[in-house]
């Protein structure tokens, strides 16, 4: 008998689970991404520039400098 006698038979059921397996993955990772990328949405809306002033030279060399004049 051995090893080889319930290949067969528990091949479907192992597929089913690596399916399973694959699937769930998946999903985690695409929660992951979705969670990532609503963090990066968030943050780049309060960092842009304002269409009304021109860009500096300052604007581009030190981005995180507040210049309100």
């Amino acid at each position: 008998m051995g090893i080889h006698y319930d290949y067969k038979s528990t091949r479907g059921a192992k597929a089913m689970e690596k399916q399973a397996k694959r699937e769930k993955k998946l999903a985690d990772r695409k929660a992951k991404r979705a969670a990532k990328e609503g963090f990066k949405e968030n943050k780049s809306e309060s960092s842009m520039h304002d269409i009304a002033k021109p860009i500096t030279l300052e604007d581009l060399t030190n981005p995180e400098k507040k210049n309100d004049k």
